[in-house]
């Protein structure tokens, strides 16, 4: 029989497993409602309705758990919003004009993105450093992270090369900035959950943040002309990425060590499989052999950076601040 602290120890590993594994579902089946609602709505409003629905789930629920929204680190918050906005509406956008499983695995790039700033970084710095023997040397480029992020964007390659029509092409570098973006988004929700923020805290000034954001563009764009049927597909936008919200910061929040951190941020892929599966029988997609060997490159070499990653770098990104 297992110790008392053992059996604690796997079912919290149990449960961070878990919560990752339901954001992925929820973002996923909220990529099915917004790609259906795009054909009433712009990418500007669903990112408003998105966010206006979040708030009012969002204050409602804090209300519930007795959460204060009052925060005492408004600019990370801020940042948060900003970059978190930015990847919303480009993977919006991508979503709209894409098949789903498609920008769905270019949003889950973030990964091996953050690999490539690692391999770039070094680059930039491969200059001669004295030794202590008195000769010259260099810092190692690390080969396999290097290999990584190539197989990573060779799978890119592979995806989008069916789909390199004028309008098409554009979505597939919105999905692609999405994934850019969402990597700096991670990494701030990571530090937000190290210095003691509530998840539902965090999770609201997102949505407070898709609100102001999406408003604004929405007031620049124009208004979509307004139908009750149509209409009905926003409220499980705005329900279901508030939950998926919740569930990843959850996830993140209870991986109190480097090992726990590794295994959830892996298993965000698992929302690739949803994608996947609502891609063939929702949308009936057209994927062919090519654009399945992308998607399989993407997910291999994101995994592999997530692992080389903590290798390479001593303390997880939202540490070092």
């Amino acid at each position: 029989m297992l110790a008392a602290p053992e059996l604690i120890s796997r079912t919290q590993q149990h449960m961070q497993a878990l919560w990752m594994v339901l954001a992925a579902l929820f973002f996923a089946s909220m990529g099915v409602c917004v790609k259906l609602a795009s054909s009433w709505f712009t990418s500007a409003e669903l990112v408003f309705w998105r966010g206006a629905i979040g708030v009012v789930f969002l204050w409602l629920l804090a209300r519930r758990q007795g959460v204060s929204l009052a925060t005492r680190y408004p600019g990370m918050h801020a940042w948060r919003s900003l970059i978190g906005v930015f990847s919303l509406a480009a993977w919006f956008y991508a979503i709209a004009n894409m098949p789903l499983a498609t920008a769905m695995t270019l949003n889950y790039m973030s990964s091996v993105w953050i690999a490539a700033f690692l391999v770039g970084g070094a680059l930039l710095a491969w200059v001669p450093i004295p030794g202590r023997d008195g000769r010259a040397q260099r810092p190692p480029l690390q080969a396999p992270l290097v290999l990584t992020v190539l197989v990573g964007f060779g799978g890119v390659v592979l995806m989008l090369r069916p789909t390199m029509g004028a309008n098409e092409g554009f979505a597939g570098l919105m999905g692609l900035l999405s994934g850019l973006t969402a990597a700096f988004a991670y990494m701030q929700v990571i530090a937000l959950s190290r210095i003691g923020e509530p998840e539902t805290r965090t999770v609201f000034y997102f949505a407070l943040g898709s609100l102001v954001a999406g408003g604004i563009a929405t007031l620049l764009t124009g208004v979509s002309a307004w139908d009750w049927g149509h209409a009905l597909w926003l409220l499980p936008v705005g329900v279901l990425a508030a939950l998926g919200q919740l569930c990843m910061t959850r996830a993140y929040a209870t991986a109190k060590t480097q090992a726990a951190t590794l295994v959830v941020a892996n298993l965000q892929y698992s929302g690739i499989v949803f994608a996947a599966i609502y891609s063939l029988i929702i949308f009936n997609d057209h994927i062919d052999a090519m654009g399945w060997s992308g998607m399989g490159l993407i997910v291999a070499s994101g995994i592999a950076a997530t692992v080389l990653r903590q290798r390479a770098v001593p303390k997880a990104p939202a540490e070092e601040h």
